[in-house]
Parts: C-alpha cells; structure tokens; sequence
C-alpha cells in the first residue's frame, strides 16, 4: 500500500492519539505543528501539548508558530513536500495553510457532521440525550466544519455515560478512522461527498463558565443529562450559601428519581444522611462533587465535612 507523507496539526491529548496511530502506521509523519509552550500554575511551570511531548518523544521535526501565517514557518512547511495535513483539535486556519498539501487537509470531528459542528460535540451529545454520535473526517474549507465528508463511523452513546467516557471511546476511534482516511486517500478510494442539507442541524457551541450552572427548574432528566454532559470539564456547578459565604458546588455525577413533591425547584434538603435538590418534576441526589476550595469527593465524604447543616442553603 502506498504511504503518505504526512503533516499533523494538533494540541490536545485528543489529538496525540491520532498522531500515535499515524505514527504506528505505514504512513510518514514528516513534521508536527502544535501550539506554543506555555506558564501555568503557581510555579509558572512550562507546558508542553501531549502532542509535542509525543513529537519529541519520537524524534519528529515540531513546529510552534504565534501565528499560522507566518512566512518562515509557511516556507518550512513547503519544504517538507506533505502530501496531506491531518487536523485534530486545533485551532482555525488560513487558506493559504490548508491548500498547501498536493491531497489537501482533512480534519476529525468527534461527531456526525453535519450535526454538532463547534468546539464541544462530545458535551452536547451528551446533554442532548443522545443514543448515538461518532467522528468524521472531512476536507477543511474555509467554512467551520463544513468541508467534504470523507469517512463516518457511529458510536452508541452508552446509558448514564459522561463526557469524559465518551471523549475517551471516540479518541480511540477517532485514531483509526485517521489512519483508515490516509489509507483510502493513498488508494484514492474515498469518494468524498458534500455534507447533507440539514434545515437546523444540532450546534455544539463553545462552552463559556456562564454556560455550566445548573438550572433546577427544568426536568429531572434534562439536569440529569446536563450534569453527565458537563463531567468531568468543564463540570456543571451550583451556588450554595454556607453561612453569610457563597460557595460555587461543581457536580459531576449522581442520580435522580421522579416525584410529585409539590416544593418550589430548586430547594435543598440536607443532612448528615442526604443531599437532595428538588427539580421540577423529581428530586435530584448529587454523588460526586467539590465545594470551592476543596477537592473532589463523593457524597458520604462531603456531608462529613460538615457540622451544622441548617446553615447551608441554596444561594
């Protein structure tokens, strides 16, 4: 079979395991661009993407620009003389970048296009009550997720599963639906194929903090779902009131049963034994959490931190 000569955009640990199947495969990675080292935490430590800690690792040419139109990096990349550009998880990118390879440039998406276009497919499956989503690899145009499908693969979404399982399960089949795009575009045996006309297909907007607080009043399911879809980042969260403090409760799991308690949604019954929140149709039972400035625990542990329960209220 015919290998290609292969340039990976990518950042995340999502993207590093596309990069380790190419990398396991018949295909040649001739350079890898990620995004720049960067400061964080209290020591200002430098950070390395899990993509450029595997690229070193194994001894492939990393590229860091500020900015993709630089000429120098545009110039470096040409001489590499790429086939194809394979893009997972990372960022927009110029024309004058994704036209440069004789195949073109083809990106993952963790979802079935067209639905779920946008930074978070996997969140919005899953508070959506999806039963099934997927990944894609298409041709990038100049139009967010719009380009030319290439291959699709479906995943049933599992019962109860949160984001972080299903990010995991769709970053292994992601990789190979990657490797099975390379193969084909080396046999040339993809046809690719424009994207269905969907009247209103499903968004997956970006995620902003704003976005993650829990609204009590809607159904037992719907908050169910939401929780599920926010776990574990960027975790929804609620305010308690502890005392005359305000305290954000991020939760990241629990369970819920329906009822007709007749009590105002959003109301919270808390003792040493129990932790619940009324919904409108049901009682919602938080199972793991974290109170701002604590670390996560699971319900037995966080209701031992407590002494005087009459004190805590919903904010």
């Amino acid at each position: 079979m015919k290998s290609l000569k292969v340039v990976f955009l990518g950042t995340p640990e999502f993207a590093k395991n596309s990069l380790e199947a190419i990398h396991q495969s018949h295909h040649e990675v001739v350079g890898v661009v990620t995004v720049a080292d960067k400061a964080s935490g209290r020591g200002q430590k430098i950070n390395q993407s899990p993509v450029k800690v595997f690229a070193v690792e194994h001894n492939l040419p990393v590229f860091q620009p500020e900015k993709l139109r630089n000429p120098e990096f545009l110039e470096e990349l040409r001489k590499l003389d790429a086939d194809v550009f394979v893009v997972v998880a990372f960022r927009m990118m110029p024309k004058v970048l994704f036209e440069m390879p004789k195949l073109g440039t083809f990106n993952l998406h963790a979802s079935l296009l067209p639905d779920y276009r946008g930074a978070a497919p996997i969140n919005y499956a899953i508070i959506n009550g999806e039963e099934k989503t997927g990944a894609t690899t298409f041709f990038i145009n100049e139009k967010i997720d719009e380009g030319n499908i290439l291959l699709q693969e479906e995943l049933p979404v599992l019962p109860d599963e949160n984001a972080g399982s299903l990010h995991d399960r769709l970053m292994e089949m992601g990789a190979q639906l990657v490797v099975k795009t390379l193969d084909g575009l080396a046999e040339n045996s993809i046809v690719e194929k424009p994207q269905p006309h969907v009247e209103h297909p499903k968004n997956a907007y970006k995620i902003f903090k704003e976005d993650t607080r829990i609204n009590w009043t809607l159904p037992s399911k719907t908050v169910h779902q939401f929780i599920l879809g926010m776990s574990p980042y960027p975790a929804a969260f609620t305010t308690l009131k502890i005392g005359e403090e305000e305290k954000g409760l991020k939760i990241f799991g629990g369970k819920f049963e329906l009822s007709n308690h007749g009590k105002p949604a959003g109301t919270l019954e808390i003792s040493k034994n129990d932790f619940k929140i009324y919904t409108l149709d049901g009682i919602y039972y938080p199972l793991e959490l974290q109170l701002e400035g604590k670390k996560r625990m699971n319900i037995k542990d966080f209701l031992n931190g407590f002494r005087n329960f009459d004190e805590i209220k919903m904010a």
